[in-house]
C-alpha cells in the first residue's frame, strides 16, 4: 500500500465508524438491501415474484462477491449491472427478477441519500457531544473575568465562559440547520429512466396508483417517511449542495474557535491539550504549538471550499440527467463527511482537555483595567466634588501619557499613580484601588451564561442524553 496515494482523511483524520459508512461494504449491502425491498415490493403489488425468491435474495446480501461484480464491470463498463450480474451468479432462482423495472440511479441516488442520511446522523451525534463539553467549559468559567477583544484590542472586559457561549452559540444555529436538512431527507424511490415510472406503469399493467405505492412501499422499508414527489432519473442534486451546506456550517463554526484558540494560546490565557511526548517543534524544543486546533482550521478550510463542488454539479445538470456529476460526487460528499467527522473529534478533543491560566488572564486584564475603570474613576471624582467636564479632560490627557509610558517606555500602567497624583481628582490610591475590582466590569456575562445554558442548551442536552458522554480518538 506505500506505494500509491492513501487519503490523508482515511488515514489520519476520519474515524472508523464514518469511514464505514463511505464504504464499499456499506454502499453495495445497501444496494442489495434496495433491491429486495424492490423485489418485495413488486411482490406484495402483485407482480409473479415467488417468497422463494426473495428468501435466496436475503440469505446472500451480505455476501458481497466482489471478484465476480469487478471482473464483469471491466467487460460492461457499469458499475450497477455489474453487480446486478454478480448477484444473480449467487441467487439462480432470483437472477431474472433483480432491479426489475428499475434503472441505476434506484440504486445508486436511493443509497446515496441513505449514506448521507447516516453520515449527518453521526456528525449529529459528534455535534451534540461537543456541545456538551463547551457547556461545561462555559459553565465552569461564567464567572472569570477576563479581557474581551473588538478588533483584536482590548475592550469591555467579559468573563472566559461568555466567550465560551459565542462558540457554543453556533455549534446550536449549527444543529437546527442539521436537524432540518436531516428532517427533510427523502429516498428518489422507483422513478425510472427520466423520473415518469414508465416502466413500472407497463409492469403493474397501466395502474397509477400501484405505481404510487410501490414509492410508497420501497421508502418504508428503507427506514424512511416517503420519496421525493418528483425527479427526473436522479433526486435533485441540490440535495447534496444542502447536506454540505450544513457540513460547512459546521466547518465555519469550528474555524472560528479554533482561531480564538490559537490566539488565546500566543497570549498564554488559554491552552489545548498538550501530551506529556508531544513534540511541539522539531527545531524549538520549548515550543507547545497549537496543533489541533491549526488542523480543525485547515480542514475546515477543506470543507468550506468543497461545498463548491455540488453547487457547481447542481447547476449544469442538463434535463431529466447527465453523468458530470457521477466523478465529482464520488469525491466531495465522502471527503466533505469525513473532514467534518475529524474536525468534531478534534473540537471534542480540545474542547475536553482546554487549560485556562487564570493568573495570566488577570495580568493582561489588571495592565489594561485602568484605563476601562476611568468613567468610574470620573463619576466617583464628580461625587466628591469635581467638574465632570474638567475632569474628563484631565482624564484624556493623563491616559494618553501611561498609554505612551506603556508603548514607548515599555513601562507598566501608571495612570492610576498619575490620577492619585492630581488633585483636582481628590482621590488616593487606597481609593482608587477600590475601583479595580474585575468583576464590576463584566456586565451581566456571568447571568447570561447560566441563562443561556439553562435556557437553550439544557433542554438540547437533555433530549439527547442518550448519546452524549463521547470521547474523541485523534489518530495524529
Amino acid at each position: 500500500m506505500n506505494d500509491r496515494y492513501q487519503s490523508p482523511l482515511s488515514e489520519r483524520y476520519a474515524s472508523r465508524e464514518m469511514q464505514y459508512i463511505f464504504s464499499p461494504d456499506k454502499k453495495f449491502k445497501t444496494w442489495r438491501k434496495l433491491w429486495i425491498a424492490l423485489a418485495e415490493t413488486e411482490r406484495e403489488l402483485g407482480l409473479p415474484i415467488t417468497q422463494e425468491q426473495i428468501d435466496e435474495l436475503k440469505a446472500h446480501q451480505d455476501e458481497i462477491n466482489y471478484e465476480v461484480a469487478r471482473e464483469r464491470e471491466k467487460l460492461v463498463r457499469h458499475d450497477v449491472m455489474s453487480h446486478v450480474y454478480a448477484y444473480g451468479q449467487q441467487c439462480p432462482k432470483a437472477k431474472g427478477i433483480i432491479h426489475l423495472g428499475a434503472t441505476s440511479c434506484y440504486v445508486g441516488d436511493n443509497t446515496d441519500i441513505i449514506i448521507m442520511t447516516d453520515g449527518l446522523k453521526l456528525v449529529r451525534k459528534k455535534l451534540v457531544n461537543v456541545m456538551a463539553e463547551l457547556a461545561k467549559f462555559a459553565d465552569q468559567y461564567k464567572d472569570q473575568p477576563t479581557l474581551a477583544f473588538t478588533h483584536f484590542q482590548p475592550a469591555q472586559p467579559t468573563t472566559v465562559g461568555k466567550r465560551a457561549t459565542l462558540w457554543l452559540h453556533d455549534l446550536y444555529l449549527d444543529l437546527e440547520d442539521l436537524d432540518y436538512v436531516l428532517s427533510s431527507m427523502k429516498l428518489l424511490g422507483s422513478k425510472g429512466t427520466t423520473g415518469t415510472q414508465a416502466s413500472f406503469l407497463e409492469l403493474f399493467d397501466g395502474d397509477h396508483e400501484k405505481c404510487r405505492k410501490a414509492d410508497e412501499m420501497i421508502a418504508a422499508k428503507m427506514g424512511f417517511e416517503s420519496c421525493y414527489p418528483v425527479s427526473g432519473q436522479t433526486y435533485s442534486r441540490k440535495i447534496d449542495t444542502r447536506v454540505l451546506n450544513v457540513l460547512a456550517g459546521i466547518a465555519q463554526s469550528a474555524h472560528k474557535f479554533s482561531n480564538d484558540v490559537r490566539l488565546l494560546q500566543h497570549l498564554k490565557e488559554v491552552e489545548e491539550p498538550f501530551e506529556k511526548n508531544q513534540i511541539g517543534s522539531s527545531a524549538m524544543a520549548y515550543k507547545r504549538n497549537p496543533m489541533r486546533s491549526e488542523r480543525i482550521a485547515s480542514l475546515a478550510n477543506y470543507v468550506m471550499a468543497d461545498v463548491m463542488n455540488p453547487m457547481l454539479v447542481s447547476s449544469t445538470q442538463w434535463f431529466e440527467r447527465t453523468l458530470d456529476d457521477s466523478a465529482n460526487k464520488r469525491l466531495s460528499v465522502p471527503e466533505g463527511f469525513l473532514a467534518v467527522d475529524g474536525i468534531l473529534d478534534l473540537y471534542l478533543n480540545v474542547v475536553d482537555g482546554l487549560v485556562v491560566y487564570p493568573k495570566v488572564i488577570e495580568k493582561h486584564f489588571m495592565a489594561e483595567l485602568p484605563f476601562m475603570a476611568t468613567e468610574n474613576i470620573m463619576m466617583d471624582a464628580v461625587k466628591a466634588g469635581g467638574d465632570r467636564q474638567e475632569l474628563h479632560e484631565k482624564i484624556r490627557q493623563l491616559s494618553m501619557e501611561a498609554g505612551k509610558n506603556v508603548k514607548e517606555k515599555g513601562l507598566d500602567n501608571n495612570l492610576l499613580e498619575l490620577i492619585a497624583a492630581d488633585p483636582a481628582f481628590g482621590l488616593s490610591m487606597e481609593e482608587l484601588a477600590k475601583t479595580m475590582e474585575p468583576k464590576r466590569y463584566v456586565g451581566r456575562a456571568p447571568e447570561q451564561v447560566r441563562e443561556f445554558l439553562e435556557e437553550v442548551i439544557a433542554p438540547v442536552l437533555k433530549e439527547n442524553q442518550g448519546i452524549l458522554g463521547m470521547k474523541a480518538e485523534i489518530t495524529v
